[in-house]
């Protein structure tokens, strides 16, 4: 049992180490993403005013690194909600 442990901790080390690996040395991505506000009423609905969408950048990787979110879900999460 505590071989197995050591096995797939050893494992996570490796993935997460090459990973940070090749973020390092490939190029950062972009994604366009659109930002809106959401602005509550009075009356209990509630406004959306748009912006102009924004680049953001992105790391080709499975995890985040170097402060970059990674391309993957960035792509999944286009659309930023500020509440207001």
């Amino acid at each position: 049992m505590k071989s197995i442990l050591i096995i797939a901790v050893l494992g996570l080390c490796i993935l997460y180490g090459g990973d940070y690996l090749a973020a390092r040395r490939g190029p950062l991505g972009t994604v366009k993403v659109e930002r809106y506000y959401a602005i509550p009423q009075k009356d209990g609905k509630t406004e959306f005013a748009f912006l102009e969408p924004e680049n953001q950048s992105c790391v080709p990787s499975l995890l985040p690194h170097l402060g970059y979110d990674p391309c993957w879900y960035v792509n999944r999460h286009k659309r930023k909600r500020i509440d207001v």
